[in-house]
């Protein structure tokens, strides 16, 4: 990386446009505390004035578009410079990209259509397609690829999630959460059977396991076909929870080949196999379980563990290597891990069998995730704020 960037370019900029892990791992982070903040407040108390679109509508976009998104934009923007060779996306093109992150949340409150909203949207997600392919492209780096059509496909579900919100037509609001649960799952898949063998194979010094084709077949295909089944009415129930258990079963069988026993002693490596697994859980007690009531706190279970405690785990590691840091001699985060592993548990476990207690444990659940996401803020924001500290670019 340091190869491909000039260093005096580089200091003619702002280090928080440097690179796209800076600003949207501190927005991003910034946004995880305060949207749940908002979501506990209107959830006990009812909808805020201003907000011009449904309270638990806003709660499912905004954690999904509005802070997953954001940290999936900072992680491509920053890992495609790696990947392909070709500098990343810096200064004032990365500045509009963050505008218009945050324009869209800011819509949200202002009297506007939220058709406004969707439109910002999809520039922003166009805008990282076309910087994500055109590096592709440049590099001829087809195995990263994906990326493109998967940011296609969010734009098809996000429009989706605004129709099913303004013309209540063809599917619901909720089929439309769920398929981009399927988005975020197999895009973690995906770059969890990557990262997470090759950072605890180089930690602990063996040698990374080989994936089996037909092994990554079986943890992703299921979990791309269940994105797909989200906007089918009538699609059996005995269809999708095959699905569920076949992709789970593939992915604990991945994740033991990754050989998480050797991690325990490293908080960024624990921390890592730890939250990745519950999305094997979660997608293993889904398929068996069919009471509805359980079910729905269940998807808590991999949305907060697995979507959230893998992002807090990764965002905390890349911000340390690049930032110019060693990387297993940072901050500790592992309060902070153990905060949203929490969240999880209560929030996916605990009201579904207490369901007498369940505002007390959203409360709480949500209490956990907002001081963990505060300990990076508190931890972090000062290395995206600031050049790298080996004084290289980036």
């Amino acid at each position: 990386m340091l190869n491909i960037t000039d260093k005096q370019v580089e200091e003619a900029l702002p280090p928080i446009l440097r690179l796209g892990f800076r600003p949207f791992f501190l927005l991003g982070s910034v946004y995880a505390v305060l949207a749940l903040a908002l979501w506990l407040w209107m959830f006990q108390k009812g909808p805020l004035p201003y907000l011009q679109v449904s309270p638990l509508w806003w709660h499912a976009h905004e954690m999904l578009f509005g802070f997953a998104m954001a940290i999936v934009i900072g992680f491509v923007l920053t890992a495609v410079q790696n990947w392909t060779g070709v500098p990343g996306t810096k200064g004032k093109r990365l500045g509009a990209i963050v505008a218009l992150w945050l324009i869209a949340r800011v819509t949200f409150w202002l009297p506007m259509s939220p058709w406004v909203s969707f439109g910002l949207e999809t520039l922003l997600l166009i805008m990282v397609g076309v910087e994500t392919g055109s590096r592709v492209i440049a590099s001829k780096g087809w195995r990263n690829a994906f990326f493109v059509p998967l940011f296609a496909l969010a734009i098809v579900a996000n429009g989706a999630a605004y129709w099913a919100l303004l013309e209540q037509t063809y599917f619901s609001s909720s089929q439309v959460w769920q398929s981009m649960l399927w988005w975020f799952t197999l895009l973690l898949s995906v770059m969890g059977g990557r990262v997470i063998p090759f950072f605890t194979a180089l930690r602990c010094k063996f040698d990374k396991p080989a994936p089996i084709k037909a092994l990554e077949l079986l943890a992703n295909l299921p979990l791309l076909m269940l994105f797909l089944c989200s906007f089918i009415e009538d699609v059996s129930a005995l269809l999708t929870a095959s699905l569920m258990f076949v992709s789970g079963i593939a992915q604990l069988i991945r994740m033991w080949r990754w050989k998480p026993m050797k991690a325990l002693k490293e908080p960024l490596l624990w921390s890592l196999h730890l939250t990745y697994l519950f999305i094997p859980l979660g997608l293993i007690l889904r398929s068996v379980i069919q009471d509805p009531f359980i079910s729905h706190n269940l998807l808590h279970l991999f949305v907060v563990g697995g979507i959230g405690g893998v992002i807090l785990a990764m965002i905390t590691r890349v911000t340390m290597g690049h930032t110019g840091r060693a990387i297993y001699e940072g901050p500790n985060m592992s309060i902070a891990f153990a905060l949203l592993i929490s969240s999880a548990l209560v929030r996916g476990l605990g009201v579904g069998l207490f369901p007498a207690h369940m505002m007390d444990m959203i409360t709480l659940s949500g209490a956990l995730w907002m001081f963990a996401f505060a300990l990076y803020i508190v931890k972090f924001s000062f290395m995206l704020l600031t050049k790298r500290a080996d004084g290289h670019p980036g």
